[in-house]
């Protein structure tokens, strides 16, 4: 295969192949990867339709070269790869839907058939496959054997014995399955979410023959594909939607065009799990939730993907297009995908559930408490914030009324001033701060005048005018206090910033003064 590189995907791809006339033309549900001679390398195996009417087949490629082909009866269904023993070497058989008929090839021949029972109201009468899926039988591993899942046009769904093909399992749905999602083990628990035509999703569960869980969704669904324990759905309206295996919904997000076809990227070496979603505008995008990691620009438009192992290599994505053409890509070993949410709305941790501790004995009773007395409590707690709003409104009118606010209420003269004290005693240095914070307009006209206990303090000048004030500018005013007391004590000294002609002062400020050191040590 050649290894050019791909363009419009952020180089996270390699082009190995692009043959725009290879001549197929199939879905996502009729293509599969599986190792079929026990060699160790992958093949693709497709059901083509052909022209609708004529030219169905089952074609199988190594490479980028087509190994073999078998003439179908008619249109196929679904395809699937799955184990139906225990013998070596361990080679996969094909089973393809087609029409009331499960063909089952072993190595590449056919080798059983199997047809739906008819219809109870008139034996001539004969359903048909609509969708085909597998179901490990009671192990879960990568070559377990597998039960065959399948749903007919009659609204059942059933599950065949492997080796048998008998009936082992039938379920009944409300309306015509036309797309199925099948995990677990037959024996053990298994679940299957299946779409129908009536637009609804029904979740059978293996205690029930009748479906557990209904997702009602606003319009018919496209494709549906499991990640985790979560399902999301591509529908017609072009949204992408997520669920739980409950059917709670979990996200939404708007896609650009119509949705095409989807298929499930599972990279379980690197612990990945993704969501690739074809769309009628020649995009094919990859999603991880609803977070848009990566958009791979196609030709064409594309009708089915395929994710997975082909020949030896792990991650390897084949689509086919429209016009019958094959693409070929392989991831590169150094692409990282960043896990950003790139659509908008709330952010991704609003969808992480938050681990809510269980409820203790005292919050029950803490509740049936508040339940009780809810009316008495209420008042109460109003009116301690009235006494909280009116408390505070009392001690705002004060600090008005006395200017002990850090910032002068009047507009004329709108003042800042904070305060600093230096020194250990007996004698300290009292710088302060003051700022005008108008905008263009100076303030003249001011001075500072001082308040003390005499008998404690003695200052060089309690009063002082204050120059022009730039808007803007900080200006230092500096004086020195003096200790005159030897008792090792200290008191408040109140600052006043006072403008000529009124009585009431702009700033109040009240400094506490420390205890003067050099007169304790002395």
């Amino acid at each position: 295969m050649s290894s050019a590189e791909s363009s419009g995907d952020g180089g996270k791809w390699l082009d190995a192949h692009y043959d725009p006339v290879a001549g197929i033309y199939t879905f996502s549900s009729c293509v599969d990867l599986a190792d079929l001679s026990g060699d160790g390398e992958n093949r693709l195996v497709v059901g083509d339709l052909g022209s609708g009417s004529s030219g169905m087949k089952l074609k199988v490629y190594r490479g980028t070269a087509l190994m073999s082909e078998s003439t179908l009866l008619d249109l196929p269904a679904g395809l699937v790869a799955f184990f139906m023993d225990l013998h070596e070497p361990r080679i996969p058989a094909v089973a393809v839907a087609s029409g009331p008929c499960i063909y089952v090839y072993k190595n590449l021949r056919p080798y059983f058939k199997f047809t739906l029972p008819g219809l109870e109201i008139n034996t001539l009468e004969q359903t048909v496959i609509t969708c085909i899926g597998t179901l490990k039988k009671n192990m879960a591993d990568e070559d377990g054997v597998s039960c065959l899942v399948i749903g007919t046009e009659s609204g059942e769904v059933f599950v065949l014995d492997p080796e048998a093909f008998i009936i082992l399992s039938k379920m009944t749905l409300p309306a015509v399955p036309t797309i199925m999602d099948v995990t677990g083990q037959f024996d053990v628990e298994f679940r299957i979410t299946a779409v129908c035509r009536n637009g609804n999703i029904y979740i059978l569960r293996r205690e029930s023959d009748k479906p557990k869980y209904c997702i009602e969704l606003s319009s018919h669904a496209v494709g549906l594909v499991r990640v985790g324990k979560n399902v999301v759905v591509g529908c017609t309206d072009e949204t992408l939607q997520g669920f739980t295996q409950k059917g709670k919904k979990l996200w939404k997000t708007v896609l650009a065009a119509p949705i095409v076809t989807m298929a499930s990227m599972d990279l379980p070496t690197r612990g990945f799990q993704a969501v690739l979603v074809g769309l009628a505008n020649c995009e094919v995008q990859l999603y991880r939730d609803k977070n848009l990691l990566s958009t791979i620009k196609t030709p064409d438009v594309v009708t089915s993907i395929c994710f997975g192992r082909y020949g030896r290599e792990d991650g390897t994505l084949i689509m086919t297009t429209k016009g019958g053409g094959l693409m070929v890509k392989i991831l590169k070993r150094t692409a990282s995908f960043d896990d950003r949410d790139s659509a908008p709305g709330p952010p991704l941790a609003q969808s992480v559930r938050l681990n809510v501790p269980k409820k203790t004995k005292l919050y029950v009773d803490q509740t049936l408490r508040e339940r009780e007395s809810g009316l008495a409590m209420h008042r109460a707690f109003q009116m301690d914030l009235s006494r909280l709003r009116l408390a505070a409104a009392k001690a705002y009118v004060k600090a008005l009324e006395s200017s002990l606010t850090p910032m002068s209420a009047s507009l004329a003269e709108p003042l800042k001033m904070n305060a600093v004290v230096q020194g250990l005693g007996p004698s300290f240095k009292l710088t302060l701060n003051v700022q005008n914070t108008a905008a263009c307009r100076p303030v003249t006209n001011l001075a500072i005048s001082f308040l003390y206990d005499e008998s404690l303090y003695r200052m060089r000048n309690p009063y002082m005018r204050i120059p022009l004030l730039v808007p803007g500018l900080i200006y230092p005013v500096e004086t020195f206090v003096e200790c005159t007391s030897d008792k090792g004590i200290s008191d408040v000294i109140k600052v006043f910033v006072l403008h000529e002609g009124r009585s009431s002062p702009l700033l109040t400020a009240h400094i506490n003064m420390p205890v003067s050191e050099g007169l304790t040590l002395n």
